[in-house]
């Protein structure tokens, strides 16, 4: 990621900060419209599970200029969704939903610019995380 990607992720962040239940919402319905297999994987309240998602969202954006303070963190979020029954196919839909989801929350200023950002940070990430969560499979 360069440094222009990553004030781009950062500041369309604080514009989804404001909205983040709803962006939430906007989120695990889209990911459960894209592959509804993977909603019994999530139990519990799900206004609490949009939380804690955009929480863990918010800590990585934020320290993306920091990148190897957060890659263990990174790794263990990755091996434990191998617990949670997630998939390496899995990451794929999630990266959709989450771009869906911000082209909703953040209207025009979602632009090709900040599209590819964000996809470029969420694909290092989730290379990350699936590389720790799958190196000994």
């Amino acid at each position: 990621m360069t440094p222009e990607q990553i004030q781009l992720i950062q500041s369309t962040w604080t514009q989804v900060v404001p909205i983040a239940d709803k962006a939430a919402e906007l989120f695990y319905g889209k990911l459960f419209e894209l592959d509804p297999a993977v909603k019994p994987l999530f139990k519990g309240d799900m206004s609490e599970q949009g939380r804690k998602l955009m929480k863990t969202i918010g800590v990585v954006v934020n320290s993306l200029t920091r990148l190897e303070e957060i890659v263990p963190t990174v790794q263990e979020l990755g091996r434990r969704h191998v617990d949670y029954g997630v998939k390496p196919e899995h990451y794929a839909t999630v990266g959709a939903a989450l771009l869906w989801t911000l082209e909703q929350g953040l209207g025009g200023a979602f632009t090709p610019t900040v599209k590819a950002a964000w996809t470029v940070a969420y694909g290092t990430l989730a290379t990350v995380m699936q590389d720790a969560a799958y190196a000994s499979a």
